[in-house]
């Protein structure tokens, strides 16, 4: 999918359509998840702090991430793909390898493959709305820079005996396994692109790499990738974190938090139909040292409830007498089935904490691009949180752009919504 949070926040809200939009933590020390093509136009780019994105795009509108919208929308994407074959390994919610000589019923030919990825973009963007760029070639390694070559709304097909065409060219860093450390170990020698990384013997990769690593860059830089696709590759964990703009020194300020992340991450595992055993507390504090705890559950789960109360006391073995600069929640021992242990008592609900603003991107609930809907005014999103004003716009995906209305944050008609269906 094509900048895919970025283009899902775009798809709900008609007054983003043609704008810069940055999705990820949106306080002075978060990273950007997404960046639409407008901003990245900016040169804003995934992974880069989201202080730096504002600095080269200050009109972008920067929003906080809504998991179970994305989630949606990524089940009838793979529903698609697994309508084509049933080996379909998801690598992320916006991105899957699909192995067609596993279950497609036409050609495997240069011609039928070209079609059948026509067919699949248009398909996804009836269903969806949105664009997706497809890739197709010999192994997982082709199609996946083919996939990324003709980005948005792409279609590359590479023919058997092509791939070195596709290749040669490319920068060494398009190969899974070159990050700048090898890459400058590379250029040392001369090697800057992936068609002079072929050229060099295998001898020499080892002797720089080692065996394992040099000689599969080798075969990967001659466009060999033997690596069968993994139907639904099991995910070993899910996670969320945010980093505070501003250290959390309030005990009710860091629990407020917590209970956020964990009602995020309920709702990631639900999007994906899965649930967990072990419940996993990462606390990096004001003096930068890191803090994990964990704890295993009787049987897995996805309920909110049973995970806040187990992060919560998890956090009660932390010392944070000095601040808290990032709190993360997690679950593993993942399955695609929730059972809660038959003999345990029903799970106790924690005792309510008032949230509060202090310190927070989520303060009192809200967050830049929370879905909400009022009494009078109907349904919107957060475009701005303030301490105890929002800034609200009030439409819908099928509706004009919407203007922005000021609204006191505790509007008793103001209340969260579920994302557009």
């Amino acid at each position: 999918m094509d900048a895919f949070y970025a283009s899902v926040e775009q798809l709900h809200k008609p007054s983003l359509r043609g704008r810069p939009v940055v999705v990820g933590g949106v306080g002075p020390r978060g990273v950007v998840a997404t960046a639409s093509y407008e901003a990245r136009r900016h040169g804003v780019r995934s992974a880069m702090a989201t202080a730096e994105a504002r600095r080269r795009c200050p009109q972008a509108v920067f929003l906080s991430p809504r998991f179970d919208a994305y989630g949606a929308i990524s089940g009838v994407v793979m529903g698609m793909l697994r309508d084509l074959s049933p080996a379909v390994e998801p690598i992320s919610l916006d991105e899957a390898f699909v192995d067609l000589a596993a279950g497609i019923s036409g050609g495997l030919d240069t011609a039928s493959v070209t079609a059948l990825g026509a067919r699949l973009r248009a398909d996804i963007r009836a269903r969806t709305g949105l664009t997706a760029s497809v890739g197709a070639g010999t192994s997982k390694l082709i199609a996946k820079i083919a996939s990324d070559s003709r980005k948005p709304d792409g279609l590359v097909v590479v023919p058997p005996g092509q791939e070195r065409a596709l290749l040669d060219p490319l920068p060494v860093r398009a190969l899974w396994g070159v990050g700048p450390a090898a890459a400058e170990s590379l250029r040392q020698v001369g090697v800057t692109t992936v068609g002079e990384l072929a050229a060099l013997p295998a001898g020499r990769l080892v002797a720089l790499f080692g065996t394992a690593r040099g000689r599969g860059l080798h075969d990967l830089a001659r466009g060999i990738d033997a690596r069968p696709v993994v139907a639904d590759r099991e995910i070993k964990s899910i996670s969320v974190e945010d980093t505070f703009p501003v250290d959390l020194v309030d005990q009710a300020d860091i629990v407020a938090e917590l209970d956020a992340l964990v009602r995020r991450l309920a709702a990631r595992l639900r999007a994906r139909d899965r649930s967990g055993r072990t419940i996993t507390l990462k606390v990096r504090r004001s003096d930068f040292t890191t803090v994990g705890r964990s704890d295993t559950l009787p049987g897995p789960s996805d309920s909110e409830v049973v995970i806040r109360d187990v992060a919560r006391r998890l956090l009660g073995s932390v010392d944070v007498a000095g601040g808290v600069r990032l709190l993360g929640v997690g679950v593993s021992s993942l399955t695609d089935v929730a059972q809660q242990d038959l003999f345990a008592g029903p799970p106790v609900e924690a005792e309510p904490v008032e949230e509060t603003t202090a310190g927070s991107e989520r303060g009192a609930g809200w967050f830049p691009g929370a879905d909400v809907v009022h009494d009078r005014h109907g349904r919107g999103w957060v475009e701005r949180v303030e301490q105890d004003v929002l800034t609200v716009r009030f439409e819908t995906p099928d509706s004009p752009p919407g203007g922005a209305r000021r609204v006191p944050a505790d509007d008793p008609e103001l209340r969260p919504a579920p994302p557009p269906g």
